[in-house]
């Protein structure tokens, strides 16, 4: 009989919650990445309708997993005047998608990797099975296996829109600064792919 994901547990835990915690790392270090090498005015520009901008992208995913892996498990964060509270919020829907006058891409870089350090002990010290309640969802009750898998789609969602964030602030692209995962193209072979995806558009239309 097929296991189900919410009772994976047993001798084989430790193992599966290394591999959890790898993919989550991966992708939080690919967002992070994207920060690297901006000016405060280029991390905080809105460049899409919707305002995302890619420092507010990280301090919302900061408080994602503060949030998560926090309340939700009888957690508190030591250093409540770190987050967006929920007066902030209700001032305030897009609270925690910018950063304010005081925070700098150096702080909420801190805030994020210091969230990471919290969620894990929250990963570590807890069985997969953990029950936990997420006050805003309908089902409420959760646990902890559910969490990771929620807070990891989260997180690489949003690496997905910082992808496309730093490459319209000023064309850089990949993955990572040291594996781009793109092809090592000159200049003329994209623009050569670039017209040929035209072209495609182009019968696609007609």
């Amino acid at each position: 009989m097929a296991q189900t994901t919410d009772s994976v547990t047993g001798s084989g835990e430790l193992e599966q919650k290394q591999v959890l915690k790898k993919y989550l790392q991966e992708t939080r270090e690919a967002l992070l990445w994207k920060l690297e090498g901006l000016t405060e005015k280029q991390a905080r520009w809105p460049l899409v309708p919707s305002g995302n901008n890619l420092l507010g992208l990280v301090k919302h995913c900061a408080n994602i997993e503060i949030g998560y892996f926090g309340p939700t498990f009888g957690r508190d964060w030591p250093n409540p005047e770190e987050i967006v509270s929920e007066q902030a919020w209700e001032e305030d829907p897009q609270a925690d998608w910018y950063a304010t006058a005081d925070e700098s891409v150096a702080s909420v870089t801190d805030l994020y990797r210091r969230a990471w350090a919290f969620a894990d002990e929250t990963i570590d010290t807890l069985p997969l099975d953990a029950p936990g309640r997420v006050p805003w969802w309908t089902n409420s009750e959760v646990t902890l296996f559910r969490i990771v898998i929620h807070v990891s789609d989260e997180i690489a969602r949003h690496a997905g829109h910082a992808d496309i964030l730093r490459e319209l602030t000023d064309k850089s692209v990949g993955l990572y600064a040291d594996n781009t995962n793109i092809p090592d193209w000159e200049k003329s072979d994209v623009e050569l792919y670039i017209e040929k995806l035209k072209n495609l558009a182009e019968r696609a239309g007609n």
